[in-house]
């Protein structure tokens, strides 16, 4: 399966969730994207579902010598998620990574403030939180995602991706009511090469499909 692009992922996506909506078993959903690349994903999901779309932000802690590469995630003000089994395998330790951590921290306060727009958190108790990415490679972010929400009290969480590799959905099916995965290529290698149009979304696509949620 290749995707012509998010848009076309996230369509997908959404005509499986619907049926599950159908069922009964997504009772009063929000949908979740996690920014910048599940934005797009998101917003055909939340369409589909006429839920609410909001963003939950987490920031990835790269390795020192390879940025791309998930060692961690950092959620709000919480204190740093990592993956020990990574940190032991690269012999990085959580000292080394402190300059990442505070770089990250300060990017993720930055978008926290630009995409609330002065918004509050939506308040997840007793709905169904469905937190939707473009993808899972190592799975530190969404499963960082998923650890947060249990503080918001939500009835059900999903995670709900296009692509991800077949360990990273392993790992995460513990931390969520359900974990839908449309493909789990075993030759997984990155998300980016699941897709023709891989571009970087801006703030400015972000803002743009939360306004336009915002006004549905």
């Amino acid at each position: 399966m290749q995707f012509r692009d998010r848009g076309q992922a996230g369509r997908e996506l959404a005509g499986v969730l619907r049926t599950r909506q159908e069922k009964g078993e997504l009772p009063d959903p929000v949908v979740l994207a996690l920014p910048r690349g599940g934005v797009a994903v998101a917003e055909e999901v939340a369409r589909a579902l006429d839920a609410p779309l909001d963003v939950l932000v987490v920031r990835k802690i790269g390795a020192p010598f390879q940025r791309e590469l998930g060692v961690g995630a950092l959620v709000g003000g919480a204190d740093p998620l990592f993956d020990e089994d990574a940190l032991r395998r690269l012999g990085v330790t959580e000292r080394d990574l402190a300059p990442v951590v505070e770089r990250e921290r300060a990017e993720l306060q930055r978008r926290e403030l630009l995409y609330r727009e002065g918004r509050p958190a939506p308040d997840l108790r007793g709905r169904t939180a469905i937190v939707v990415d473009d993808g899972l490679a190592t799975g530190a972010t969404a499963r960082a995602a998923l650890r947060s929400l249990r503080r918001a009290a939500p009835h059900r969480t999903v995670l709900a991706v296009p692509v991800g590799s077949p360990e990273a959905v392993g790992l995460l099916r513990p931390e969520a009511d359900d974990v839908i995965c449309l493909y789990q290529p075993a030759a997984f290698m990155a998300v980016g090469l699941w897709y023709d149009d891989f571009d970087q979304l801006t703030d400015a696509d972000v803002l743009r499909a939360l306004r336009t949620a915002a006004d549905r």
